[in-house]
């Protein structure tokens, strides 16, 4: 774990350094936490100082790690981010779940042709972290679910500390009977090995005011003057490049428009096409701000395209990208609907686009403004 020369306070005033940063955080933005959440950062606080403790200062071994779950909105990732600012030292991290395991993969190809490269690859980024905190740790695939077994297992065996954030609880990661055999051992080191905190009641962050983050926007309908509206949001101009074909990760991508640093695409290329989370990383790298239309009831679409588009919104949410979503519906009849299990923290992340509501007897060419006076 942390050694005293990896610290930049006496291991005994760490507790007191992360209760100070979530102060300090709090006051900044006018917040006051909840029984849940001070409970949290208490526990955060004493896993960690026990961490650099060791031995010396406790009866038995720390936990590995703090596992914090709850409903969406409820200050996990505003309690992390605190404690992630807070903790006395620069060997530290703070991921997000699609980017760290694309990161993951790219760091095993050195290793390529060696007895198991993804064990390799882990113990090397070991090296370097001595606190991995996970935002928005959950599991979709059989892939996802064997590679994040094997993660937890290495990590946990090299000593690293994990601070996981997750919309679950352990038990609830890997609900597809397909492969949750094959993660339960995951699991069992879950509820084991960290300490499972439950924040699922009390102040709901998100609904404060002056408190939404204002990501992107969603118009409707689109065929009221929205591609008008699109061409200015995006800026194209007579330079901008139309129907192109992009060549991402080995296989192709039709996009509508391209510009520096903006793209436009359509909802059945980029959802309804077997596109990966790489992908999505690949072009919002690239192109940050990003328009999608047609985008149709989520209730009509096939699991698959649901979850890819799922994926998209955490991806650009958590790549503080900018998104225009158009469809011929509201954002509630969207949604309506939707029994996926990651659907709820989604929801709450569309609800913080600026809505916009056309209507047919706008003109299309006029400015901006005037295309969308009215709001919801």
């Amino acid at each position: 774990m942390i050694s005293d020369s990896d610290l930049d306070v006496p291991v005994e005033q760490i507790d007191a350094r992360i209760h100070q940063g979530f102060t300090a955080a709090l006051e900044a933005r006018g917040f006051h936490a909840d029984s849940q959440q001070q409970q949290a950062i208490d526990t955060l606080g004493q896993w960690l100082q026990g961490c650099c403790t060791g031995r010396r200062g406790w009866l038995r071994k720390p936990a590995a790690g703090v596992y914090l779950w709850g409903g969406v909105g409820r200050g996990k990732s505003f309690v992390m981010d605190a404690f992630f600012a807070a903790a006395p030292f620069s060997a530290k991290r703070r991921v997000h779940f699609h980017a760290f395991l694309q990161e993951l993969q790219q760091r095993m190809q050195p290793f390529a042709g060696h007895p198991d490269p993804l064990v390799l690859a882990i113990r090397a980024l070991a090296q370097d972290i001595r606190l991995l905190c996970f935002d928005e740790f959950h599991v979709h695939d059989i892939g996802d679910a064997m590679l994040l077994r094997r993660l937890l297992d290495v990590l946990v065996e090299e000593g690293v500390g994990l601070v996981m954030t997750s919309n679950y609880p352990p038990a609830g990661l890997c609900p597809n009977p397909l492969y949750r055999e094959r993660f339960t051992p995951a699991i069992q080191m879950l509820e084991k090995r960290f300490t499972v905190l439950t924040l699922d009641a009390g102040t709901d962050y998100r609904e404060l005011p002056g408190n939404a983050q204002q990501w992107g926007e969603y118009l409707w309908p689109q065929s009221a003057g929205g591609q008008a509206y699109l061409e200015r949001w995006l800026a194209l101009d007579e330079q901008a490049q139309r129907d192109q074909v992009l060549t991402v990760n080995h296989h192709p991508l039709q996009v509508r428009a391209l510009a520096p640093g903006r793209a436009w695409l359509e909802f059945a290329e980029l959802c309804g096409n077997a596109h990966s989370t790489a992908d999505f990383l690949w072009l919002l790298q690239r192109y940050p701000r990003l328009a999608l239309t047609g985008v149709p009831n989520l209730d009509s679409q096939p699991t698959d395209a649901c979850q890819r588009f799922i994926n998209l919104v955490d991806i650009a949410y958590d790549a503080g990208a900018e998104l225009l979503l158009c469809s011929e519906f509201s954002l509630e009849r969207l949604c309506r609907g939707s029994a996926h299990q990651d659907f709820v923290r989604t929801r709450s992340r569309l609800g913080q686009l600026h809505r916009r509501e056309l209507t047919a007897t706008q003109d299309a060419g006029k400015p901006a403004r005037a295309a969308c006076e009215k709001e919801s």
